[in-house]
């Protein structure tokens, strides 16, 4: 699209050598910002000859000698400045494009207009997109459409409504088939959410596929399987603490579209860092799914090579630094060397100062909050011992208000296990007591829930309990040992190395739970391969709707059990990393065979985020 909507593979470099650049000016909305800023930076657009990028509704000054490409929805306000740009003509050429098709009779209206400005010709390309949707790794994306799951489970919400939204989720599914470019095999749950998106989304794909030109490959042998499913499967994915570093960034922090939004308190004073992870951060990329404490025994491994390939490069050249480079001595080899590994030494500086301080700034909070109790808790539940642990840290009171995750890991216990009803009212009256403000709606709503779904084991946190360590020794041992890497941490968030970090973080390792599967990760197991999965899971999905929208005829098949190597897994009402990183998890298992699975929602969400959700429709009563 960037280039014109060229033939070819697509890349990030200007033309061809042998082709002149064609400089350009991107109009864009709101919705193809958020599709664009979350994969390429400013570099990347003036790669692709974009001089000059801006919102459509601003007020932009014309440039009649240069060509423009929009990229928005297709509304009738988007088309209406559409028309004025032409009939100005604001600029030169229009190469028009769509984040979704446009529906007929907008089309056929926009071409009529088109007509009576008489300014047809301008016009040099108009095309459908299919990119309603937001990536942020290659594996994940989001339709960025907020609480689905509260609307659905409303009881208030209207039918018209309800497909309404139904019919938006399945367009944003449908770009995506229609970007990886094969039909899959749809298997959803009956009754409910994931059914009523599945049903219209096998009927759109039936009716684009019979009306393209062929654009998708027919032919790919084994076909990708897409698992639709409701939020409901599992409540405590979107509640739970985790070790993972990208799951608790966004957690502790926030991180959306691939910006990191990192809070820093001193003198109870908060002050806010906006931090972007770029495509090509390889810290991140190489650590964002390892534990905590292995991403920091990483940092200081990284540090060091930093170090030395930076002593390595200024022994060579005579130097004590780049700073020190002479550009008039004779010895030029050298100094060439040490100017043209400049840039990269400077960007990995950069990229592991900016990691650095994410994890300086985490440990704090972990210890500010006693996050790592949650955690413990939570992969504990099923330890006789746990009611007595967490009435402990109920009463204890951190250097930082953590009254939500308080109420996150209560509710997680309130889903997982049977507890007493003394139990229950107990931890409420402290909380009430301890927290005046505090908003229990979410509560009253998971109670419910539990009461009306008698959740299942699929649908609750796997039990695995004899795999970790469960006594109140290896809290504080925790405890103690997170106050000593804080403290070399935050000398070498200060640029000052210290020795021993990587012993500290090999000891925290030891408390980390043995790896399980998620309720989600469970049943993807049983679509993907029968034949590893418990037989509780699979008697589960074999009930499982099955639709092929390239079959004639009838719109489902009786299931059939068979294996897949790829699948697009799709939540409705939300999702969360935690999800995504168990997914990749058990599609990367050692001595098993490699397999992909993408995962999207209608919205990637915070656990704060959900317990607002839920806290909505607790009020409801």
């Amino acid at each position: 699209m960037l280039h014109l909507n060229k033939e070819g593979d697509a890349d990030l470099t200007l033309a061809s050598k042998k082709e002149e650049i064609i400089w350009k000016v991107l109009v864009l909305d709101s919705k193809s910002q958020a599709v664009l800023s979350s994969v390429l930076r400013v570099n990347d657009l003036l790669r692709c000859g974009i001089t000059v990028h801006t919102v459509i509704n601003s007020r932009r000054s014309p440039l009649p000698d240069v060509p423009v490409i929009y990229f928005v929805e297709p509304t009738v306000e988007n088309i209406r400045v559409i028309i004025d740009d032409l009939a100005a003509e604001k600029y030169d050429k229009f190469y028009i494009n769509f984040t979704f098709s446009i529906n007929r009779e907008l089309l056929e209206d926009f071409a009529k207009k088109v007509s009576l400005t008489g300014k047809a010709s301008k016009i040099k390309q108009v095309y459908d997109q299919y990119l309603d949707f937001i990536v942020t790794e290659p594996n994940l994306f989001s339709l960025d459409v907020p609480r689905v799951f509260s609307t659905f489970n409303n009881p208030a919400t209207k039918e018209d409504d309800i497909h309404s939204l139904a019919g938006k989720i399945a367009d944003g599914i449908l770009s995506t088939i229609i970007a990886t470019a094969s039909v899959p095999i749809i298997r959803c749950p009956r009754n409910g959410a994931a059914e009523l998106v599945a049903t219209q989304l096998d009927l759109k794909l039936r009716d684009y596929l019979s009306n393209t030109r062929n654009l998708i490959n027919q032919s790919v042998q084994q076909r990708p399987v897409l698992v639709i499913l409701d939020r409901s499967i599992d409540l405590s994915a979107m509640l739970s603490h985790s070790w993972i570093y990208q799951c608790m960034v966004s957690d502790v922090f926030e991180l959306k579209r691939n910006t990191i939004r990192l809070v820093k308190f001193a003198d109870d004073k908060e002050t806010v860092k906006n931090y972007d992870i770029d495509p090509k951060d390889f810290f991140w990329s190489k650590n964002s799914a390892l534990p905590f404490p292995d991403v920091v025994e990483n940092a200081d491994i990284e540090l060091n090579a930093y170090k030395k390939d930076a002593q390595d490069l200024t022994n060579k050249t005579g130097i004590t630094s780049f700073s020190d480079i002479d550009p008039n001595s004779t010895d030029t080899s050298h100094i060439q060397q040490a100017v043209d590994a400049l840039p990269e030494l400077t960007a990995r500086k950069a990229t592991l100062d900016m990691h650095m301080d994410v994890l300086a700034t985490l440990l704090k909070e972990l210890e500010a909050k006693s996050l790592d109790k949650f955690f413990e808790i939570e992969q504990n539940c099923h330890d006789p011992k746990i009611q007595n642990q967490f009435l402990e840290l109920m009463n204890t009171d951190a250097k930082r208000d953590n009254s939500t995750d308080k109420l996150r890991t209560f509710l997680i216990l309130v889903l997982t296990l049977d507890l007493p009803d003394s139990f229950v009212a107990n931890v409420q009256s402290i909380l009430k007591e301890k927290y005046p403000t505090i908003d229990l709606a979410a509560l009253e709503y998971v109670k419910g829930l539990k009461q009306r779904m008698k959740l299942s084991n699929i649908s609750t946190l796997t039990e695995n309990s004899g795999q970790r360590s469960s006594s109140v020794d290896v809290s504080k041992n925790n405890s103690a040992l997170f106050n000593g890497l804080s403290s070399k941490l935050y000398g070498l968030a200060d640029g000052r190395l210290t020795e021993g970090l990587s012993s500290l973080a090999s000891g925290l390792k030891k408390f980390l739970p043995a790896k399980t599967q998620l309720p989600i990760t469970n049943i993807v197991e049983a679509i993907m391969d029968p034949n590893s999965a418990s037989t509780a899971s699979v008697q589960v999905t074999d009930d499982y709707l099955y639709l092929d929208p390239k079959s004639r005829g009838g719109h489902s098949k009786p299931p059939k059990r068979q294996t897949y190597s790829e699948a697009q897994v799709f939540v409705v009402g939300g999702g969360s990393y935690l999800e995504y990183q168990n997914l990749q998890e058990w599609c990367h298992m050692p001595n098993k065979p490699v397999r992909r699975v993408t995962y999207g929602s209608t919205d990637v969400m915070t656990a704060t985020e959900f317990l607002q959700e839920c806290g909505d429709l607790g009020r409801l009563g």
